[in-house]
């Protein structure tokens, strides 16, 4: 199937170009930020957060409001989006599976077709499908610390370039800078930031802990103001680099000419947010620009999801959509923001450092969530758990201080099913799923999560996966086994463990 595309889409390019003797279909440049939520930039509503260069990208293009991940977990999301497939679908579904060999990506398509076509900065996508592109610059950040005390004071050019090492972006712009001349080209520049682990001095203009906005459901304490102001700094960070990328577009007399498209792959590492099905997790911002097509300071609230990005590369490339991709190409948004593409957006939740498994529908308004694991807690990942917020949480908890908001990720079991107005309740605090009221609509949503679980394949495993980390303190567990879909052994180790464990 994945060889037959490419022939095909190869000799489609071939045509076309005979037309033509150069190739001015446009450049498509794709950033990813890593762990960022929807809000917490300037344009979006966040003036706590300083993205003077994000801010201007979105001034002079559209913003989708209601744009929605897959499933909130680095690389099943990133999996989901190059595939456009569910991460179900992808046998990448879980953290740190990568992709298989075998399935068709939207960027060898665009390669075939004559554009050149690179990643810069974070890969979560595993080996199999680095050949996709022309050229790789993975980040690699492992060595990298950067110095404190007296050595930071004495090293502030050393401490940059190091804290630049960090973002993951310090190779954007150069590879920006090698492409061919004489090809379209297609970038996938993937940033570190904002994900933990957080340093401090990264801005010397540091965000200050008064700025932040915390939500009801995280615990107000001065600890965690400080925790959310560091998330901040590396946020600002990130936005200089994608002033950077923008720069240097314009330098090189391309900016008119490329597609930028700006997104984040899940929500926010804090509590209740990265790895839930809550808004606060699978909610991204979705900032497109394309001088001349795109109307500035323009605003779309149709439904989105990240399925729908690959068939949007193809069309700009003059490509047709694979049959097996799910997405439908949101071009259509940005020539007619009132139409609509979806009734529903469908997401997933899996193993990440602890195991669970959830689904979630949504329309512009309500959203259902169906817990299959209720009675696991909903952990957030363990970096969260160890996080200076979540600790917080913990001593709270323990001293009988948490207002009922701020409680969620402690219960156990929890519902089976949850449903939420997002219009009246944007938090999603107040779970509709018992109210006679809504209980046409609990069915309705029910009926169809079960027809796109059917529709796409999507069967209840027949295990269940060892948690990695402790959920109380977030510390490596003894067996640090991660699951893996070719371990047959495993399998059968786990099936043996859960079988003395109902015993």
């Amino acid at each position: 199937m994945r060889l037959f595309y490419l022939i095909f889409m190869t000799f489609s390019a071939f045509s076309a170009l005979a037309l033509s003797q150069a190739d001015k279909r446009p450049n498509i440049v794709f950033i990813i930020a890593d762990d960022l939520a929807w809000d917490d930039l300037g344009c979006t509503g966040n003036p706590g957060v300083r993205t003077p260069n994000l801010d201007r990208l979105a001034k002079g293009g559209m913003r989708f409001t209601n744009a929605y991940l897959t499933i909130s977990s680095c690389s099943p999301s990133r999996a989901s989006i190059i595939t456009s497939t569910y991460p179900h679908q992808t046998d990448a579904e879980q953290l740190h599976w990568p992709l298989p060999a075998d399935r068709l990506t939207f960027v060898e398509l665009l390669k075939a077709s004559g554009y050149w076509t690179a990643a810069a900065g974070k890969w979560h996508l595993g080996n199999a499908v680095k050949d996709r592109f022309d050229e790789v610059r993975e980040a690699d950040v492992s060595g990298f610390q950067l110095p404190t005390g007296e050595a930071a004071k004495a090293g502030k050019i050393v401490q940059k370039a190091v804290g630049d090492a960090r973002s993951g972006c310090d190779q954007w712009v150069p590879v920006l800078k090698a492409r061919p001349k004489d090809k379209p080209f297609f970038l996938w520049l993937a940033a570190l930031d904002p994900h933990r682990d957080y340093d401090e001095g990264i801005l010397e203009q540091p965000h200050k802990p008064g700025d932040v906005r915390l939500p009801p459901y995280v615990a107000d304490t001065p600890g965690s103001r400080r925790d959310y102001a560091l998330y901040y700094d590396e946020i600002t960070r990130l936005d200089r680099f994608v002033g950077g990328v923008l720069a240097e577009l314009k330098e090189q007399n391309v900016a008119d000419n490329t597609f930028v498209l700006f997104i984040s792959d899940n929500g926010r590492p804090f509590p209740r947010d990265k790895t839930t099905l809550y808004d606060s997790g699978i909610k991204t911002p979705f900032i497109v620009h394309w001088p001349g097509r795109v109307g500035a300071g323009s605003r779309c609230n149709s439904l989105l999801s990240s399925v729908d990005i690959a068939p949007a590369f193809l069309e700009l490339a003059g490509l047709s959509t694979p049959k097996v991709f799910e997405g439908r190409s949101f071009l259509p948004l940005l020539r007619n923001p009132q139409k609509d593409i979806r009734e529903f957006v469908f997401a997933e939740r899996n193993w990440h450092d602890y195991e669970d498994r959830g689904r979630a529908v949504r329309n512009r308004r309500f959203k259902y969530i169906r817990n299959f694991y209720n009675d696991l807690p909903n952990t957030p990942p363990a970096d969260v758990v160890r996080s200076v917020a979540y600790r917080e949480m913990i001593r709270l908890r323990d001293e009988d201080r948490l207002v009922d908001a701020q409680k969620n990720t402690f219960i156990q079991p929890r519902a089976k099913e949850e449903l939420y107005d997002t219009q009246s309740d944007p938090f999603e605090l107040k779970n509709l799923a018992s109210d006679p009221a809504q209980a046409r609509r609990l069915k309705r949503f029910g009926s169809a999560l079960a027809k796109w679980q059917k529709e796409t394949g999507d069967t209840n495993p027949r295990f269940r996966t060892l948690d990695e980390f402790s959920r109380e303190d977030g510390q490596a567990l003894p067996v640090r086994e991660r699951p893996r879909p070719d371990k047959a052994e495993m399998t059968l180790r786990l099936e043996a463990h859960y079988r003395k464990q109902a015993n």
